[in-house]
């Protein structure tokens, strides 16, 4: 059963691969398993969260039950020959892997409570109000990803938290238009206010130059974030140190094509293709020297 539920999550990985080391080659074949289950969670909880035809009540208290199904599975061990659901699986293997790495539950609770966000919150007033909301949607994940290769130091913790914080903005401007189109906007309300940016100009279909300078001053501030999540990935050893190169690179290589996009970020996706792959390559050949 549970390397049933193993596979369970390494399929919904493969699937949905995103911005985070999922069902990557490079990552350590022991932890493959265990960063899926992580995932996996993660990816019912956010398609809950984003499963908008529901009341915001009700996803709520779907998300409150997927938290305790989670909390019940690590207390109390399930019974090998019960009959399982897919996402039953998906909490099997998650439970066994807090169990026997002994993973803060309390990072599922933060991921939850982001995701609970998600179904009332769609303005941010602040820097501060949306770094908070990165402290719980992503930098859990890197943390957990840390534990699982056996890491438990704060000086990554820190530099982990700022490379998937850089990864999560870097998301937010890449779904500018269709968060907008979806009724969210991440720009901090003070940074468009200090650039004389209107909502109302979003619906115009192109950036107007006060959202332009607005973009450009969410991109420097990711910009800052990937310079401080750096450190991480010269930190840890092994095969993980490459995975969190190529993926701290890949999420640099988004932001400028972000910042490319320019006038059009509202209607047009920037997203990595086959033209990226030398570059990226290139880069990570001559890592030591990158500034």
């Amino acid at each position: 059963m549970l390397a049933r539920a193993y596979a369970a999550c390494e399929a919904m990985a493969r699937a949905h691969y995103e911005n985070f080391p999922v069902a990557s080659r490079l990552l350590p074949r022991a932890m493959r398993p265990h960063v899926a289950a992580v995932y996996a969670y993660a990816r019912v909880a956010d398609d809950i969260a984003d499963e908008g035809s529901a009341p915001a009540a009700e996803r709520q208290a779907q998300l409150a039950a997927w938290q305790r199904r989670l909390h019940a599975a690590v207390a109390v061990e399930r019974a090998a020959d019960a009959p399982h659901e897919h996402e039953d699986l998906i909490v099997i293997a998650l439970a066994h892997s807090i169990r026997s790495l002994d993973l803060p539950i309390a990072l599922f609770d933060d991921l939850l409570s982001a995701f609970a966000q998600d179904t009332m919150t769609t303005r941010y007033a602040s820097w501060s109000e949306v770094l908070d909301y990165c402290r719980r949607s992503a930098n859990p994940v890197g943390r957990l990803v840390l534990r699982i290769a056996g890491y438990r130091d704060e000086a990554l913790d820190r530099s982990s938290d700022a490379l998937c914080t850089a990864l999560q903005l870097t998301n937010f401007w890449q779904d500018l238009g269709r968060d907008w189109r979806a009724g969210r906007l991440y720009v901090p309300r003070e940074v468009a206010a200090a650039c004389g940016a209107d909502e109302q100009e979003l619906n115009g279909g192109r950036l107007t130059a006060p959202w332009r300078a607005a973009l450009a001053r969410c991109v420097a501030e990711t910009a800052r974030h990937f310079r401080a999540g750096r450190a991480v990935c010269d930190g840890v050893r092994g095969r993980l140190r490459y995975e969190l190169r190529f993926t701290w690179l890949g999420g640099c290589r988004t932001l400028e094509r972000v910042e490319a996009t320019g006038a059009a970020l509202l209607t047009d996706r920037p997203t990595l293709g086959a033209r990226d792959l030398p570059v990226i390559l290139w880069r990570a050949a001559r890592w030591p020297a990158l500034v």
